[in-house]
């Protein structure tokens, strides 16, 4: 028997470079899942850029372009049902089975890639716990930093006090992680303190500024703003933003505007169908399905008519384009709190979605579009952190490389 010849693999560089992997639940919607592939787009610039891994169950990531020196595990994707319920996506397996394979793929991969910093998007625990043995192995080397990654808001207080318990994030929170980011700016919402997050947490918080900037990211075909003078709307993933597009879709533009809607990847076939044939009898009226990165669309739009998740927020804060936020108030109230807040300050304005009618919409469209007043981004007093993104290059590199930090799992004073 002949034997393969061995490989003669070069010898390992005494420094190699820093490995970042950044984890997504998947449960519902594309927020978190574009949340850290902008983290990721952020971390890929330089020439001392890390290597990064993104792990995620969303099956629309290959919708994206990954950034330079990226790459991705994707893990048998979960859905959550109507009634709250969750179940395989696509194998036919238990809800157990399909979280115990999710678990072992990402023990495995994390093990196998080694990185530096880990970098969880919310949930601390991960799906039904499905991170525990991943974050036990970290734990238990020297050389591994681990972040949990929260949004401004996660809850109205009460119940996100609730679910903070019964997931035991806290406990998590000590035992595993070394900061928690919050992607947000503490003048315009504070969770450790509307939350009541207790001393040892609090202690390991650090306000990035919301993740806004230069950055953008890439797809495979994002669509150009149009030529024409035109109002957005935005329903996010599009899961459950058929009744503010089909409001939107009845809404009389002003002369010379059109209506531009941008529907989203997760809208029901039939809800997109149906907002389609209203476009097709009518010149006022044009139906998008989804763009990678809205950015550029919010930018060159008179105004913008959209729900208030926390990417959706941070476009239009960036942009300073007039801005209406419809929230979405089930199964959670964050961006019904987001909405408000930012209301309060100025920064836009709000509408609760009973109160979201093709007339309201079409007063306030009117408004929006003739009112002169200056951008929101420019006002006085109105500045709001949005530099996040420029921040978390520095932010990994300090829990990597900064002398001091290693052998003590504990983080950084909370940002001012």
């Amino acid at each position: 028997m002949t034997l393969a010849p061995r490989i003669a693999f070069p010898p390992p560089r005494v420094r190699r470079r820093r490995r970042v992997a950044l984890y997504s639940h998947d449960t519902q919607g594309l927020g978190h899942l574009r949340r850290n592939l902008m983290i990721a787009e952020a971390l890929a610039g330089g020439d001392d850029a890390p290597a990064i891994l993104l792990l995620s169950g969303a099956i629309q990531l290959r919708l994206f372009a990954l950034p330079p020196a990226a790459d991705c595990v994707t893990l048998p994707a979960l859905r959550k049902d109507v009634d709250g319920t969750y179940a395989a996506e696509s194998l036919h397996l238990s809800l157990e089975e399909v979280v115990a394979l999710r678990s072992a793929t990402i023990e495995a991969a994390v093990t196998a890639f080694a990185p530096d910093v880990l970098i969880v998007d919310k949930v601390a625990r991960g799906s039904f716990s499905e991170l525990e043995p991943t974050l036990a192995a970290l734990a238990a080397r020297d050389d591994a930093r681990v972040v949990l990654g929260l949004r401004d808001v996660l809850d109205a207080p009460t119940a996100a006090r609730r679910e903070w318990a019964q997931d035991r994030t806290s406990e998590a929170v000590e035992r595993y992680y070394d900061q928690v980011w919050v992607y947000g700016d503490r003048r315009v919402y504070d969770p450790v303190l509307a939350y009541g997050l207790p001393d040892a947490v609090a202690r390991k918080v650090t306000f990035t500024g919301y993740l806004g900037g230069p950055g953008r990211l890439a797809s495979h075909g994002n669509l150009p703003p149009p030529a024409d003078a035109y109002v957005l709307c935005a329903v996010g993933g599009g899961q459950d933003g058929y009744a503010l597009g089909a409001a939107f879709a009845e809404a009389r533009m002003p002369h010379g505007v059109v209506g531009v809607l941008l529907c989203g990847p997760y809208m029901p076939d039939a809800a997109r169908q149906d907002l389609e044939r209203r476009a097709a009898a009518t010149d006022r009226l044009r139906v998008m399905r989804f763009s990678a990165d809205p950015g550029p669309l919010v930018a060159n739009a008179r105004a913008v008519v959209g729900m208030a998740g926390y990417n959706t927020a941070v476009e239009l804060m960036c942009a300073g384009v007039p801005a209406l936020l419809v929230p979405r108030v089930e199964p959670r109230l964050e961006q019904l709190v987001r909405a408000a807040r930012l209301a309060e300050l100025g920064l836009v304005d709000a509408l609760h979605p009973d109160d979201a009618s093709p007339a309201a919409l079409t007063r306030w469209i009117a408004g929006a579009v003739t009112a002169t007043r200056p951008r929101r981004a420019d006002r006085p007093g109105k500045a709001v952190d949005l530099e996040g993104l420029a921040r978390l290059p520095g932010l990994v590199a300090s829990l990597t490389g900064a002398p001091g930090l290693f052998g003590v799992r504990g983080g950084l004073d909370r940002a001012c």
